[in-house]
């Protein structure tokens, strides 16, 4: 295990990193190379420990199989984006980042990471397979979940508005608890897909130490928090700077947290595992929603930091079109390189409307 442990590299580069950066972070963030510079190095260095923290993922995944093993490695992307909103949201007192955040990792997941995916396994193979039933329970709850959080408050009034997300808080975490003993007993078969079943699980996993990779895994979602406090000074200052919309930032937390599954699912694509890939894209938006939502709200009440979750029009429409061409090209069991590309059409309109 020791010898395992030498070989964390991002780890050592994130600690080493962080104790060598404290010392000069208020003096880098009075200059606006110092901003620049230490935003871009940050970031660097928390996309290298989330790819380590995709890699344990990865590890357990194969350990416990599906559907446990898409559970953990969305979880983990979860609970990274959750530190990171938490932590930028306290420093930068910014009501939108949490839902521009959330807004920016369904538009990343289902239409960059999915179309990616699709585009790459579509060349390869024309045509990948995966249960049906798995989206059509993902994008049925996606739509529920998008529309009680972030269509809804546009109609809900002020003095209400509290009141209702605290109701909401308790609706999602029944959702989630509803929704996962689904995904993980009663309709387990939902989210597997028969003939990549076997072919997935080819080596042992009984000498796979679960316990040492979970603890690397939170400590470097520690790591990623901490570090993260230090990039929000940096990337605050330096979007100001360069007049750059402040919605960058919270793409760029989305880009973060979104890292694990995205290494994960390109790799699925390319092994012809589609069913791996709508579990991580699609299940990972449905998880953004129903744990961060209610995490930040929570964090929210406690610090007395008021947050707005209703999406513009601009969001709402894209978000729609997102979800219905979803709901169109999930209808068969099967992807291509057409959907990929519509979809992936769908996140480059996403992020040219962040500069508009």
């Amino acid at each position: 295990m020791l010898k395992l442990f030498f070989k964390e590299y991002a780890l050592f580069v994130a600690i080493i990193s962080l104790f060598g950066i404290l010392p000069f972070e208020h003096t880098l963030s009075t200059t606006t190379i110092g901003n620049f510079g230490g935003m871009i190095l940050i970031f660097g260095i928390i996309i290298y420990l989330a790819m380590s923290v995709a890699h344990h993922a990865e590890i357990l995944a194969h350990k416990y199989g599906n559907p446990y093993g898409t559970l953990i490695l969305t979880m983990a992307a979860v609970l990274v984006e959750i530190v990171i909103i938490v932590i930028m949201m306290n420093k930068s007192h910014n009501p939108t980042l949490a839902r521009d955040t959330i807004y920016s990792a369904i538009m990343l997941d289902i239409n960059g990471l999915l179309g990616l995916s699709a585009i790459i396994g579509g060349i390869k193979y024309g045509e990948q397979q995966y249960n049906i039933d798995s989206t059509n329970s993902y994008m049925s709850m996606i739509l529920v979940a998008v529309g009680i959080s972030m269509i809804i408050p546009n109609f809900i009034n002020e003095k209400d508005i509290e009141n209702y997300y605290s109701f909401m808080i308790i609706l999602f975490i029944i959702l989630y608890i509803i929704f996962t003993r689904v995904q993980l007993k009663e309709h387990k078969y939902f989210f597997e897909y028969k003939e990549n079943s076997d072919s997935n699980n080819t080596h042992s996993s009984d000498n796979i130490n679960g316990f040492y990779h979970a603890t690397i895994l939170v400590v470097s979602i520690i790591l990623i928090g901490t570090l993260s406090e230090i990039l929000s000074l940096f990337m605050e200052n330096s979007l100001k700077t360069f007049g750059l919309p402040l919605e960058l930032g919270a793409f760029m937390v989305a880009i973060i947290s979104a890292s694990p599954e995205l290494i994960t699912a390109v790799k699925s694509a390319s092994d012809d595992d589609m069913q791996t890939v709508v579990n991580i894209a699609v299940g990972a938006s449905l998880a953004t929603v129903l744990l961060t939502i209610p995490s930040v709200l929570i964090v929210s009440k406690f610090i007395h930091f008021h947050i707005e979750l209703a999406l513009t029009p601009i969001e709402g429409t894209l978000l729609g079109l997102t979800i219905l061409t979803g709901i169109i090209h999930f209808n068969d069991g099967e992807t291509n390189v057409l959907e990929g590309f519509v979809h992936f059409v769908l996140f480059i309109l996403f992020f040219y409307m962040m500069f508009i």
